[in-house]
């Protein structure tokens, strides 16, 4: 049997801001096929280096490897947006130095994974987010970056989801950087898609939609 193993944020462990609704890992398990089984690891509020701890909690039979992390990472980074600055090198210089530190988190990450002999894919994080337009979009591309960087150095396949939540249905009134239970069948349909098609063997990366 194949076991699917979801790692990483809120954007999987969504179940707090749905209330009445199913969460990711609900859908998740419902459109599987019948030979597959799925598990929850991410934590709400986790951050990239995080995902180490979830690893110690992995199933000895888990098959393939879903994470989406660096949400928070960004969200970590957020009040840098509120402070003045003398000049626009000064500010490049700083998210040059946020952008350093994230990749060599992500790039551990993806390194640890890969030592598990496991299929692995990873996720973007979505940009599309109601209340957060302009320049907080505008820094989180820096963090997506380095994210499809990393997966492609590392010839892992990634489920893009900007473009998967694209409107404003797509996330939870109760938290707006949180997926709503029509968003999450949207990610659960595109984890259902990589599934069934990726050839993992192959190491390329390719992305979906």
């Amino acid at each position: 049997m194949n076991h699917a193993v979801l790692l990483g944020d809120s954007i999987f462990d969504n179940a707090a801001y749905v209330p009445g609704k199913p969460s990711v890992i609900e859908q998740l398990r419902k459109t599987l096929p019948g030979d597959w089984k799925a598990t929850l690891l991410a934590v709400d509020g986790d951050v990239t280096a995080d995902v180490q701890k979830q690893i110690e909690r992995l199933p000895d039979d888990a098959t393939h490897l879903i994470v989406s992390s660096g949400g928070n990472d960004a969200l970590g980074h957020s009040s840098i947006l509120d402070q003045s600055a003398g000049s626009v090198k000064e500010v490049l210089e700083y998210f040059t130095s946020v952008r350093t530190s994230f990749q060599q988190t992500y790039r551990k990450m993806i390194q640890t994974l890969k030592g598990l002999n496991k299929n692995l894919a990873v996720c973007t994080v979505y940009d599309c987010v109601p209340g957060y337009e302009g320049g907080p979009m505008t820094a989180l591309a820096m963090f997506n970056e380095v994210i499809l960087r990393e997966a492609f150095n590392a010839k892992i396949p990634v489920i893009d989801l900007r473009l998967i939540c694209s409107e404003f249905s797509d996330y939870s009134e109760i938290s707006p950087i949180e997926p709503s239970a029509a968003g999450g069948e949207k990610i659960v349909q595109a984890i259902v898609r990589l599934l069934a098609n990726h050839k993992f063997e192959s190491k390329k990366s390719i992305i979906y939609t």
